[in-house]
C-alpha cells in the first residue's frame, strides 16, 4: 500500500517556475514507478511526465519536453517535478500516482492517487 500526498502548488505569471513534490508512505517505494498527471478544466486527465523506480527511465509528454524535469530521492521517499517555462495552458491540478510494475504513461496502470495540487499560470 502506497499513500501519496502532493505539494508545491500555487499561482505564477507565464514563464515562471514551481516545484512539485509527492511524498509517499510505505516501505516499497522504491520499487514503484511514478508519474504524475494533471487535469484541466472540462478537460481528460493527461500524461505529463513517469520515472521507473530507480530513475534511469523517464517519459515526458511532449507538451512538456525540455520545460520539466521529474525526479526522484528514493531514501527520501519523494518525488518531484520541476516546471519551468510555464505558460497558461499548463494550469490545471496536478497528481502524483505510483504503480508497482514497470513504468508507463497510462493513467489506468497506475494504483495509487495523491489528492493532486492546483498550478494556476496567469498571462
Amino acid at each position: 500500500q502506497v499513500q501519496l500526498v502532493e505539494s508545491g502548488g500555487g499561482l505564477v505569471q507565464a514563464g515562471g517556475s514551481l516545484r512539485l513534490s509527492c511524498a509517499a508512505s510505505g516501505r516499497t517505494f522504491s520499487t514503484y514507478a511514478m508519474g504524475w498527471f494533471r487535469q484541466a478544466p472540462e478537460k481528460e486527465r493527461e500524461f505529463v511526465a513517469a520515472t521507473s523506480w530507480s530513475g534511469s527511465t523517464i517519459y515526458y509528454a511532449d507538451s512538456v519536453k525540455g520545460r520539466f524535469t521529474v525526479s526522484r530521492e528514493n531514501a527520501k521517499q519523494t518525488m518531484y517535478l520541476q516546471m519551468n517555462s510555464l505558460k497558461p495552458e499548463d494550469t490545471a491540478v496536478y497528481y502524483c500516482a505510483a504503480r508497482a510494475t514497470p513504468i508507463s504513461t497510462i493513467q489506468y496502470d497506475y494504483s495509487y492517487w495523491g489528492q493532486g495540487t492546483q498550478v494556476t499560470v496567469s498571462s
